[in-house]
């Protein structure tokens, strides 16, 4: 039986796609694994910045993840493009230099959904700090964070994308 294409698309944008929004993805796809989603619902991460493209994600927030049960050692750091505006569906960013900068950057035609990650925590104006040049607590911190949102979206998904009944 061939693959179905996955009928939404979520895309996390942060500076540099090595900590905020990696961990995001992983922890999203892990989610969406546990609600039977994985088929219907794709998951990707980007930065605004090109600085560590191909990278994987910081030593730190791997351990904070994998401290959750969540392995991002297989991503890779990518830029966001004008490309993903019509790929995705929701572009859920960081804080709000990552808004402003992917705003910048979205062609006018664009159909995606463009909005904090914390909306999904009820906080649609509040920014995801980025721990990059803080120690342990700081990513500490920043996965509470997004793991507050990430449970806020799933269960979006999960009451828009209700899993097929297993046959």
């Amino acid at each position: 039986m061939a693959e179905r294409e996955p009928s939404y698309r979520v895309l996390f944008v942060c500076m540099g796609n090595i900590c905020r929004s990696p961990t995001a993805e992983g922890m999203l796809r892990q989610r969406l694994a546990q609600l039977g989603l994985t088929e219907r619902v794709a998951v990707d991460s980007c930065g605004t910045g090109a600085w560590h493209v191909g990278q994987p994600p910081d030593l730190r927030a791997q351990r904070a993840a994998r401290e959750r049960g969540i392995d991002l050692s297989e991503l890779r750091a990518r830029q966001l493009v004008r490309e993903d505006f019509d790929r995705y569906d929701e572009i859920l960013v960081m804080d709000g230099d990552n808004l402003a900068q992917a705003l910048a950057l979205a062609p006018e035609s664009s159909r995606a959904w463009l909005a904090r990650l914390l909306h999904y925590a009820g906080e649609p104006e509040a920014d995801v700090p980025d721990p990059y040049y803080g120690g342990e607590a700081g990513f500490t911190f920043a996965i509470e964070r997004i793991e507050a949102a990430v449970a806020g979206l799933a269960e979006s998904l999960a009451q828009r994308f209700p899993a097929a009944p297993d046959a």
